[in-house]
């Protein structure tokens, strides 16, 4: 694989919860991860865009080390979606303008358009957070992140919480930001029928170690591992 098409690389990677992580991310793909409560699924994600540090281990981002970084720019460029939608006191477009303010590239037409991606009205801007649902929320969230126009999303559990409606809203819209805006997308879910929804790839983890990883359908289809054949089992009880 060619540097141009890696976007992150993670060379046996170790914390006081994953073990032994190494793990290749290219450009265009949706790469899913999946496991039990307390696989380090999340744990993972946070050290992409240095909310922790490894202990061991190296990630290179585009080819650099992420130490190297300076970390506000690595987290516009790898934007982050939580489960938690923690939005900002205020209006739907005091959040939106938040990111994009810090490195004064806010355009108030911006607005607008952003939340057109995640199918909002416009009316919403001056909208107070407060009084939004809790999918309207998300999809804020969503508006916020992409503000920054970042190349990589890193999502944990962004549709856990929010109704049928909104889930099939946010995957459209992931589905059309990997093909027009982002370059790649890695997503923790709870949920492995959307985890062959969405991914390229996918990665099942356990007891902070990658137990199997490949091709979605392939690893669904076939799984090689008595842990993951265990755990697809009692998924689909």
């Amino acid at each position: 694989m060619s540097e141009t098409e890696m976007i992150i690389h993670m060379e046996d990677v170790h914390t006081p919860i994953l073990k032994n992580i190494s793990l290749q991310v290219k450009k265009g793909e949706v790469v899913t991860l999946i496991g039990g409560s307390g696989a380090g699924k999340s744990s993972l994600l946070m050290l992409l865009n240095r909310l922790a540090d490894p202990d061991t281990g190296t990630i290179y981002y585009r080819g650099e080390d992420v130490k190297k970084y300076n970390i506000p720019a690595l987290r516009k460029s790898m934007g982050m979606v939580l489960q938690s939608t923690s939005l900002f006191e205020g209006t739907v477009a005091d959040n939106l303008a938040f990111g994009p303010k810090l490195f004064q590239e806010w355009e108030e037409s911006r607005g607008e358009e952003l939340l057109n991606h995640v199918q909002l009205p416009a009316s919403y801007l001056h909208r107070d957070v407060e009084t939004l649902s809790g999918g309207e929320q998300q999809r804020v969230a969503f508006a916020r992140t992409i503000a920054n126009r970042p190349d990589v999303l890193l999502l944990d559990e962004v549709t856990s919480a929010v109704d049928l409606r909104n889930v099939e809203l946010i995957e459209a819209f992931l589905m059309e930001m990997v093909s027009k805006r982002v370059h790649a997308i890695m997503m923790v879910t709870h949920d492995v029928k959307q985890a062959q929804r969405l991914g390229d790839r996918t990665v099942f983890m356990a007891n902070g170690e990658i137990v199997e990883a490949g091709a979605t359908e392939t690893l669904f289809a076939h799984p090689q591992t008595e842990k993951l054949q265990y755990f697809l089992h009692h998924q689909n009880d």
